[in-house]
């Protein structure tokens, strides 16, 4: 009896689902309602495809409807393309008798690529509308994208129809050198600030060459993308202050995806790699933001690398790895990195002051500072860390502990903290006897030691860490390291304060 109840149900089932095929369906009267009246397209780089955006239609009354015609306003010469409910129409740009059912909703996936000849010159935007039915019933939904005009580099097509690669020891990577004399681009060694730089694959220096970044020069790098300095080339970032919070003068390295939700995603694209060999490398007014790995320093060729006033902010391993290489760093920021901010690894030598480092990574394993005198490996090599010095800086974070010595005994392991705010928990009495962590009494190593006072940053969420006159890093600098502008150009009073910023109050 069961057994027979359900193929009676099977049975009304399937009769009902073959009556609903034939439904009749009224006009469209142009009561549509939309999920926006406008879709802004955030900004896209001239001739590369945005993201896809939805937009959701409702048909809100007791009636399936059809409508006649959905399409571009620009028909078929739109640079816009979309799908609904997963249909392409013809070409992606005009559809026709699309039925809706009542008090039912459908989807249309909207996206563009754009060219920079296509856009209003004033403002460089694409705009265009969809149009939903014509005559009497027509409405609208304003399509606008702000396009960035850009240069495009990539690896190039060889003659037999492979891709351009770089060696990396026994491996090849997709990337290209650099051309000075390079007949479309003119000199890709000279980044200007007149247009955006969007780099597919890496980029890499030539041996003997200097890249230069210009003031306000903005580059933007694809997934799997960066920039190899190469033995005996050099990197200068020429970065100045910014007057208004635009960053107008500074060099932005980022991710060339550009909507507001990609905002703070680590990982989104590679390294700036400065290459064991590589030369007088000097760095100013940078922030980079959304890499793998912020700026990885493999050795040295007997000069230092200079950093300042730079801001490293959400990468997927570490802000600075450094291996065995010499940095000197000033108004230094970093934060939200899954391994740690700064990493000076397999010994070297290392000063940084007024410096911010901080790690709001949500995990546990992460430290705002790790050091170490050697190469992990099954048998580790040492190298000797003939410098690690610290002064008025703030290391911090959301773990407990925020610094990390890694100490191997058969190499110099030299290290400084001077005037420095630190978050260390000795939790469960676990580093009272471990001779690296004795702040208190070991003046040779720790100085003017802050253990684990809230600095009271205004935001880390957001990467601002400034601070103001309630916070424990106000006024407890030491005036023999000062540096007397802080990261934006403030002029530092005295005694300074910790940290890359000079105190002033929130906004409200």
């Amino acid at each position: 009896m069961p057994r027979i109840s359900l193929l009676v149900l099977a049975g009304i089932l399937l009769s009902f689902c073959s009556c609903r095929s034939d439904f009749e369906t009224t006009a469209s009267t142009g009561d549509l309602t939309f999920s926006k009246d406008t879709v802004y397209l955030d900004t896209v780089f001239t001739n590369l495809s945005s993201s896809t955006y939805a937009l959701k239609v409702y048909n809100h009354s007791k009636n399936d409807i059809n409508i006649p015609q959905i399409k571009f306003a620009k028909g078929l010469n739109s640079k816009y393309r979309m799908s609904i409910d997963g249909a392409q129409g013809n070409q992606g740009k005009t559809f026709e008798n699309v039925t809706l059912l009542a008090k039912d909703s459908l989807y249309i996936f909207i996206e563009t690529t754009v060219e920079s000849d296509n856009t209003t010159p004033a403002e460089f935007l694409y705009t265009d509308q969809i149009e939903f039915d014509s005559g009497a019933n027509l409405q609208k939904v304003e399509l606008v994208t702000l396009v960035q005009d850009a240069v495009l580099l990539y690896p190039k097509r060889n003659a037999d129809g492979t891709t351009e690669t770089l060696p990396i020891g026994d491996e090849k990577i997709s990337g290209f050198y650099l051309d000075k004399n390079d007949p479309l681009h003119g000199n890709e060694l000279h980044f200007t600030n007149k247009k955006a730089y969007v780099i597919y694959g890496y980029a890499a220096v030539p041996e003997g060459e200097t890249v230069i970044f210009d003031a306000g020069s903005r580059v933007y790098f694809h997934a799997n993308s960066g920039l190899i300095v190469s033995k005996n080339s050099s990197i200068n970032v020429n970065g100045t202050k910014s007057a208004t919070d635009k960053l107008e003068n500074e060099v932005i390295f980022s991710s060339d995806r550009q909507q507001p939700d990609f905002a703070y995603i680590p990982g989104q694209w590679g390294t700036i790699w400065l290459q064991n060999g590589s030369t007088n490398n000097e760095i100013q007014n940078l922030t980079l933001k959304n890499a793998t790995v912020g700026l990885l320093i493999d050795g040295n060729n007997g000069t230092t690398t200079s950093i300042k006033n730079t801001q490293i902010y959400n990468c997927t391993h570490y802000g600075i790895q450094a291996k065995n290489a010499m940095i000197e760093g000033e108004n230094i920021v970093i934060n939200y990195t899954g391994q740690a901010s700064l990493a000076c690894t397999y010994g070297g030598n290392y000063k940084f002051t007024h410096s911010t480092f901080n790690n709001n990574w949500s995990s546990p394993g992460q430290s705002a500072v790790y050091i170490s005198n050697y190469s992990a490996g099954s048998i580790p090599e040492t190298k000797d860390l003939t410098e690690a010095t610290f002064n008025n800086c703030i290391i911090y974070g959301s773990y407990s502990n925020e610094l990390i010595l890694d100490k191997k005994t058969e190499s110099l392991f030299n290290y400084q903290f001077n005037n420095c705010l630190l978050k260390f928990n000795n939790t469960n009495n676990k580093y009272t006897s471990d001779p690296l962590y004795q702040f208190d009494s070991d003046s040779l190593h720790y100085n003017e030691i802050i253990l684990n006072k809230d600095p009271k940053f205004f935001n880390p969420n957001i990467n601002n860490f400034n601070i103001d006159d309630t916070s424990s890093a106000f006024a407890k600098g030491n005036s023999a390291y000062l540096i007397p502008l802080d990261i934006l150009g403030i002029t530092r009073t005295l005694p300074p304060d910790l940290g890359a910023y000079q105190s002033k109050p929130f906004p409200k």
